[in-house]
């Protein structure tokens, strides 16, 4: 399963939302969205979960627990396409 993190400090890590999610089951993939021209972050990334119990479970123990100091907003990621129709702005 994919899950959205965001609302994440910039200072958090790659490494530290793979610990974060770790205690709850194996990770495929973390990626921390950032920007290309500064490279810094953007707030958000994505954390890829092969089990769906597993990832239900991080879901549920992490939406709005803190990391370095900010609460995540976490929740299964919506397919790209639908995320763009639910979010239109025009």
């Amino acid at each position: 399963m994919n899950i959205y993190v965001g609302n994440l400090s910039y200072g958090v890590t790659q490494d530290e939302l793979r610990e974060a999610f770790g205690a709850y089951g194996e990770i495929s993939s973390v990626n921390l969205i950032t920007d290309k021209f500064t490279g810094s972050s953007k707030g958000f990334g994505f954390v890829e979960m092969p089990d769906n119990a597993e990832a239900d479970a991080a879901i549920k123990s992490l939406n709005e627990t803190p990391l370095k100091g900010r609460n995540m907003r976490v929740n299964q990621a919506k397919p790209r396409g639908e995320q763009a129709a639910s979010g239109s702005r025009w």
